[in-house]
C-alpha cells in the first residue's frame, strides 16, 4: 500500500530557528528596560514636584524657595537648565534666579555668558525709552523677543507667566540646546505647574510682609494707646464739696476725646506740694476732629499745652484765647481743629467759672427746681480763626447741683438704622438718672448704658465718649 504525504497547511509551517529563542527575547526585554525607564523617571518628577511642594507649605524664606525654581523645572522636563524673571514692588523686571545644569556639554563656556546677557536684556527692557511697557498688556511678548535674542540660535525655549491672580507677576523660562529636544505637552504643563507654585509663594510672601506691618502697627498703636491712658487721669481729684465721676471710651484704640483735672495754683504746679481739697481745679473736656492716630497725637499736644496756660493763672476766657493763638499755627495746615470746654471751681466761693470753644455745652442739673440748663458761651473752635475771641461765664452751684460735661459721641451714637440718640434723649436720660441717684458714678453709669442699648446690646459706637459728672454733695 503505497501511502501519499498530506500536503502541509500555512498554518503548520516550521517554525524558523531562533525565532522563539532569540528575535523574541530581545523586543520583551528592551520593553521591560523602557516600563522601567519611564517608572523611573516619573518617580524622580513626583519627587522632585514633592520637594518643591513640601518647600512651599513649609514656606519661611522666598529667597530660598525661588533657587529651586529653575532648577527644579529644568530637572523634571531634561532641559538645560531655567530662567526666573520677576517684577519688582517698584515696577522693575529683574533676573531674580539662573540656573544651568552643570552636567550638560559646554557648562563652563555657556552658563556666565548667558546669565550676563539675561541679565542685560533684563535690565534694557525695564528701562526702555517707553517707561509704561510694563504695564502694557502684551509686555511678556515683547519680552520673549529680547530673552530669546540673548539665548542666541540653536535654542530651544519654552516661557509661561507668573500669574498672580489677574496680575503678571513674572515670567519662568526652561530651555535646551539640544537639537533633538522637544517641547512636548506634558513637559509644557510641568512647566506651568512650576510656575504656579512660584506664583503661589510670592502672594505668601507678600501677605507675610502685610501681617508683620499690621503686626508692627498694632503694637504702635498699643503703645499709643497705653500712653494716651496714662494721659488721662486715674482717679478723680478730692475736691472740698464736690463729687467727681469720669470715663473716656475710644471708638478706636487711640482717640480723640480729652478731659482733665489740672490743679490751677502755681505751688502745686510747680513743687511738690499735694492738692488740697480746697484748692481751685480746673476742669476740661474736649474732643478733636476725627478719630485714630492723628486725633490722638493732637490730643496728647492740646493737653501739655492747656496745662502749660494754667500755670499763667488767667481766667477760663483768657486761657482758651492763648490756647488758640499758639495751636493755630500747628493745627491750620492738617484741616483738623478742636472743641473744648475749660472751666475753673473753686470750693470756697462754690463758684464755676468756664469758657467754651464750641464744644457741646455741658448741663446744669439743679436740685431745687429739678431742672436743666446749659452753660455755654461764644467761642469758636481752637484752631479755626487765629484771632479768635472767647467770652467767660460763671455758675454758683448749690447742693445736690449736678453738671454733666459729655462729648458728642454721645448725641451722635447711631443705631444700624441711622437714628442719632440725640441731645433730647440725653437730657431725659440725665433728668432721670439725677432725681434717682445721688452717687455722680452711678449716673455716669445710666448714660453710658442707656446708649449702649440704644444703639445695641453688642455694637461699639463709632465715636469716641467721654463724660464728666459733677456733683455739688448736699450736707450730712
Amino acid at each position: 500500500m503505497t501511502t501519499v504525504p498530506l500536503p502541509k497547511s500555512k498554518s503548520q509551517s516550521p517554525v524558523r530557528p531562533g525565532m522563539a529563542g532569540g528575535d523574541l527575547a530581545a523586543p520583551v526585554v528592551a520593553l521591560k528596560e523602557l516600563v522601567a525607564q519611564l517608572n523611573h523617571e516619573q518617580n524622580n518628577t513626583q519627587d522632585l514636584l514633592g520637594s518643591l511642594g513640601f518647600a512651599l507649605r513649609s514656606f519661611h524664606n522666598l529667597n530660598q524657595f525661588l533657587e529651586l525654581i529653575p532648577r527644579v523645572a529644568s530637572r523634571v522636563t531634561k532641559a538645560d537648565g531655567g530662567a526666573l524673571m520677576v517684577l519688582q514692588p517698584d515696577g522693575e523686571l529683574r533676573l531674580e534666579r539662573f540656573h544651568f545644569n552643570d552636567d550638560r556639554p559646554n557648562y563652563k563656556q555657556r552658563s556666565a555668558p548667558l546669565k550676563q546677557a539675561l541679565e542685560v536684556a533684563t535690565e534694557k527692557f525695564s528701562h526702555q525709552d517707553d517707561e509704561q511697557a510694563l504695564s502694557r498688556p502684551g509686555w511678556a511678548t515683547q519680552l520673549d523677543n529680547w530673552v530669546t535674542h540673548a539665548f542666541g540660535p540653536g535654542v530651544k525655549l519654552f516661557g509661561t507667566s507668573i500669574l498672580q491672580r489677574t496680575l503678571e507677576r513674572g515670567r519662568l523660562y526652561i530651555f535646551s540646546y539640544s537639537p533633538t529636544y522637544e517641547w512636548t505637552e506634558s513637559r509644557q504643563k510641568l512647566v506651568r505647574f512650576v510656575a504656579d507654585q512660584t506664583a503661589v509663594a510670592l502672594e505668601q510672601d507678600e501677605l507675610a510682609g502685610e501681617l508683620r506691618q499690621k503686626q508692627r502697627l498694632d503694637r504702635e498703636l498699643e503703645i499709643g494707646a497705653e500712653i494716651q491712658r496714662q494721659l488721662l487721669p486715674r482717679t478723680c481729684p478730692k475736691v472740698e464739696g464736690l463729687t467727681l465721676a469720669a470715663r473716656c471710651e475710644t471708638a478706636n484704640r487711640v482717640g480723640g476725646d480729652y478731659y482733665d483735672f489740672i490743679p490751677t495754683r502755681n505751688d502745686v504746679r510747680l513743687s511738690q506740694r499735694k492738692a488740697q481739697a480746697s484748692d481751685p481745679w480746673g476742669i476740661a473736656i474736649g474732643d478733636v476732629m476725627g478719630k485714630g492716630v492723628p486725633a490722638g497725637l493732637i490730643m496728647t499736644m492740646l493737653r501739655g499745652m492747656l496745662r502749660a496756660e494754667v500755670l499763667n493763672g488767667h481766667p477760663p476766657a483768657r486761657i482758651l484765647q492763648h490756647l488758640n493763638r499758639v495751636m493755630y499755627s500747628d493745627l491750620e495746615n492738617s484741616n483738623r481743629f478742636v472743641t473744648l470746654f475749660y472751666s475753673v471751681y473753686d470750693p470756697r466761693t462754690r463758684i464755676l467759672q468756664y469758657s467754651n470753644a464750641a464744644h457741646n455745652p455741658p448741663l446744669l442739673w439743679r436740685f431745687a427746681t429739678k431742672s436743666l440748663h446749659r452753660l455755654d458761651s461764644l467761642g469758636m473752635l481752637v484752631g479755626l480763626e487765629h484771632n479768635s475771641h472767647y467770652e467767660g461765664g460763671q455758675v454758683k452751684l448749690e447742693p445736690g447741683d449736678v453738671v454733666v460735661f459729655y462729648t458728642d459721641g454721645f448725641t451722635d451714637a447711631a443705631t444700624i438704622d441711622g437714628d442719632r440718640f440725640d441731645e433730647d434723649n440725653l437730657i431725659r436720660t440725665i433728668q432721670w438718672a439725677c432725681q434717682r441717684y445721688d452717687d455722680p458714678q452711678r449716673i455716669l453709669d445710666t448714660l453710658f448704658d442707656r446708649v449702649q442699648q440704644f444703639i445695641a446690646p453688642k455694637k461699639r459706637n463709632d465715636d469716641d465718649m467721654t463724660l464728666v459728672v459733677l456733683k455739688a454733695n448736699l450736707p450730712r
